[in-house]
């Protein structure tokens, strides 16, 4: 069953309390019947088109429609008034299009006064919290919540529950060419290879050669050492062998990138330890939740 749809799961104490938090506790069923639950003609909600999430995953769509025609919306569309009579979407517009699927009429509601600031934030926790944002769509609404909405990096990490040194990395992703940032964005190109590309002269030609030829992380970076240092850059063969400090450091970037923390490794005779940093316990209860498998 969908994440959206799935009956409540007992959390430890401020586990996302981000989201919940700025949904004033929506996202609880029992604090959302409090709140006013309304039933609302799904012709008058329409999406938001600023939300982060720009791709929605087709067979996710059909397998939460599924959920939908049996079980019906568990948990209630946030919505916000557009001032005509309508709503706009503020948190759940997976559920809303796969309530289309199944012809639902109306949705159960509940209709929040945010403004444009919060409507970010919230729809960027949803995504974040509950269905992965790619990189570019995450670092896109890191940008503009900064740029528009003078929110500082810190502030947001503790809204994400994630690093500042995360978000100024996927801020940094913008910076490449429309290529990349697509090739990324679809999947071609893994957020190790975008930030290794970061580095190259030629960032795009790198992407292709990463696609048509499945170049690992490890030997992108090799080869832009040896470009930098105007050696030739052989892709594959009599490739000289990665030393094991900068294998480690692969692999605790590679890890930063999927919990948004700063990781550590130590390793020495085959057996180490693997550190993982956070500064807020919303950030511990994250990586709890990731160690155990709860969906978050």
């Amino acid at each position: 069953m969908s994440e959206d749809l799935a009956a409540p799961k007992r959390r430890a104490p401020g586990l996302g309390r981000g989201l919940s938090a700025l949904l004033g506790d929506a996202s609880s069923t029992q604090e959302a019947a409090n709140d006013g639950i309304r039933e609302v003609p799904v012709a008058d909600i329409f999406p938001d088109p600023d939300q982060p999430r720009n791709h929605f995953d087709e067979d996710a769509l059909d397998e939460l429609a599924a959920s939908i025609r049996k079980h019906g919306i568990l948990q209630p569309i946030v919505v916000r008034p557009t001032g005509g009579g309508g709503y706009r979407i503020v948190a759940g517009e997976r559920r809303w299009r796969a309530a289309q699927r199944v012809q639902m009429h109306h949705v159960p509601v509940i209709i929040k006064d945010f403004d444009d600031s919060v409507t970010l934030e919230v729809a960027l926790l949803e995504n974040i919290q509950r269905t992965d944002l790619n990189a570019i769509e995450e670092g896109l609404a890191y940008h503009r919540l900064i740029n528009q909405f003078n929110h500082t990096q810190e502030a947001l990490g503790a809204i994400v529950h994630k690093s500042r040194s995360h978000i100024a990395n996927l801020i940094r992703l913008l910076d490449l060419p429309e290529f990349v940032r697509a090739a990324l964005a679809g999947g071609q190109l893994s957020m190790g290879h975008a930030r290794a590309l970061l580095t190259s002269s030629d960032p795009e030609g790198m992407a292709r050669a990463v696609i048509d030829k499945g170049l690992s992380v490890r030997e992108v970076e090799r080869m832009i050492k040896r470009g930098k240092r105007g050696e030739s850059a052989p892709i594959r063969a009599n490739a000289a062998p990665i030393a094991a400090d900068e294998d480690i450091a692969m692999l605790e970037r590679q890890l930063g990138d999927l919990l948004g923390l700063k990781v550590g490794i130590s390793h020495k005779g085959g057996a180490g330890s693997v550190t993982l940093n956070y500064a807020t316990l919303d950030q511990l209860d994250m990586i709890c939740q990731r160690l155990s498998g709860e969906k978050i």
